[in-house]
């Protein structure tokens, strides 16, 4: 499929007499929007279109249809698995001019956006309301591309993903027709979840370009706590027994002594290089202060420190900050090398067992990969920091990737907690969810886009 032209001199007409200086063919723009943020190699669109309203998205769309010209939608290119490579060329829809706030319903607590809205710029619009959106992946990612690839992070542990918190969308399909899904209602019986069926599609069913989304009430007292513990499965073993305990905590991470490493040289902090859980406390006043002695009870009981405190607002952002930074510390470790970062999740009760093979595999492999997990839902994430120049280390890095995932399924979990599939997970699909289900993917996305032109080769396995 690859270094196929499909943006013919007709279609390039059409959409410069539609979108004028917006219809991009730079080198260096096309490389930017040919890459997410981890190993996987620059594969460039033809021409970057930067779009306004979902009308214009619907009029490329059928443009692109009627010449069978691929399209890669793009947010802001924070994917980690290959999600914007334009494998099979074609034309790259940009929708980070999208970025209107459509309404806010302080009554309702929900809100209507454009696609391209980042999760900082809706709470920094929302901060006078007294309300918030608390899907945080840690990247300043765009709603759209959160929705399309499912995304979660640091507290999902209590408002739970994008899946849970995404009411209605529009989507433009690949024929261009403009499609609404859900509304601002809580719940509904009319008909098939539409909505749950384009979140985590990945841009492979159609292209987001509005969502209305829940917003939350912001807590009337917020506190953040750091604690380490002698070593990682006393770490592990805490959290299990915290979230079986029924304890309503907002964020529960752990970093490994590998990362409490790289985030103390990157963010020139001074924490213990020891296995490390960061807490944060959402509530009353009463009840974040008994969260909190819960909480502390336990992992006194598995040997951790002491409770590192941050109550200020500018103390919590600059320690989450420094959790939100793991990814680039981690790349920090060595110089002329990438990231190549994954993740799985499991059933909480198998946490423990999962993260530390996975760790004894990476020791044993001589690779350096600090883990970091949301870990109070049984989400964990390993960073090779490779040298793609080097297959031994590549090979290496595989091989651990593989038998983590492996395991992860054989617990009853999956290859991908909040990553998403895009090209680097598709090849576990089968595995994880049968032959007959991955069979049904492919039938509703031929369905959707018989001509195969949204984001070709990723989530669904070929035949």
């Amino acid at each position: 499929m690859r270094n196929t032209t499909r943006l013919n001199s007709t279609l390039k007409a059409l959409l410069l007499e539609l979108l004028g200086s917006r219809l991009n063919f730079s080198a260096a723009i096309c490389d930017r929007h040919g890459q997410g943020e981890s190993h996987h190699p620059i594969m460039a669109p033809e021409a970057v279109a930067f779009v306004r309203t979902t009308e214009e998205v619907s009029a490329i769309m059928r443009l692109c249809h009627e010449h069978d010209c691929p399209v890669v939608p793009f947010g802001t290119g924070t994917s980690l698995e290959g999600h914007v490579a334009a494998i099979a060329g074609g034309l790259c829809i940009d929708l980070s001019e999208m970025a209107e706030i459509i309404a806010v319903n302080d009554e309702d607590l929900d809100c209507r956006v454009q696609a391209g809205v980042t999760r900082k710029q809706i709470n920094q619009y929302l901060r006078d309301t007294g309300l918030f959106f608390p899907i945080d992946p840690g990247a300043d990612a765009s709603l759209g591309g959160m929705a399309a690839t499912r995304a979660s992070g640091t507290n999902a542990v209590r408002y739970g993903t994008m899946r849970d918190n995404v009411l209605g969308l529009t989507v433009v399909m690949a024929d261009g027709e403009i499609v609404h899904t859900g509304g601002r209602a809580r719940k509904s019986s009319a008909g098939y979840d539409l909505t749950r069926m384009f979140v985590g599609s990945e841009g492979t069913l159609g292209i987001i370009t509005e969502l209305q989304l829940k917003l939350y009430g912001i807590p009337e007292a917020i506190s953040s706590a750091v604690c380490s513990f002698g070593d990682l499965e006393a770490a592990v073993n805490s959290v299990m027994l915290i979230v079986q305990s029924g304890i309503p905590v907002a964020r529960i991470e752990l970093l490994d002594d590998v990362q409490m490493d790289a985030v103390n040289k990157y963010s020139k902090l001074n924490y213990a290089v020891a296995p490390t859980l960061f807490f944060e406390f959402h509530g009353t006043e009463a009840s974040v202060k008994e969260q909190a002695e819960r909480v502390g009870e336990i992992v006194a009981d598995y040997g951790g420190g002491d409770f590192q405190w941050a109550t200020r607002q500018e103390d919590r952002t600059k320690l989450w900050q420094a959790r939100h930074d793991a990814y680039y510390a981690g790349i920090n470790l060595r110089t002329d090398c990438q990231g190549w970062p994954t993740d799985v999740c499991v059933p909480v009760s198998k946490l423990a067992e999962c993260i530390l093979e996975t760790r004894r595999l990476i020791d044993a492999s001589g690779l350096i990969a600090p883990m970091v997990g949301h870990v109070g839902d049984g989400n964990f994430h390993v960073l090779f920091i490779v040298d793609p120049e080097n297959e031994e280390e590549m090979d290496q890095a595989a091989e651990v990737n593989a038998t983590m995932v492996e395991m992860a399924i054989g617990f009853g979990g999956t290859c991908t907690g909040e990553h998403g599939v895009g090209l680097g997970k598709k090849k576990y699909l089968v595995r994880e969810h049968g032959e007959g289900a991955v069979a049904l993917m492919r039938t509703i996305k031929t369905a959707l886009d018989p001509k195969g032109l949204l984001n070709p080769g990723k989530v669904v396995p070929e035949v």
